[in-house]
């Protein structure tokens, strides 16, 4: 897992992968993280936010979160009704 250390903190940051094919556009993950998430104005299916993606196609979205992010990502991933949403703590 990536560790930075910062005067002794350690910060875990957090893959986030959206299966753009799976998700059905319901609005969910932006409504409970906006932060993070956004419907996308290519396909109208879910994405990750600017600030925190590595990569969008018509396929997938994925990006990096910061640890503070994590439940609001995760709250979002158990709520989508497909199961769209993947997370995956990065390694060292």
């Amino acid at each position: 897992m990536v560790r930075i250390v910062i005067e002794g903190l350690k910060l875990v940051k957090y893959k986030v992968i959206v299966d753009r094919q799976t998700c059905i556009a319901c609005g969910v993950a932006p409504s409970l993280c906006p932060e993070v998430f956004v419907l996308g104005e290519d396909t109208g299916r879910n994405r990750v936010t600017q600030k925190y993606a590595t990569e969008t196609t018509e396929d997938i979205s994925a990006g990096v979160i910061p640890e503070e992010l994590y439940e609001c990502v995760k709250q979002a991933a158990d709520a989508c009704p497909v199961g769209a949403i993947k997370i995956e703590e990065l390694k060292e």
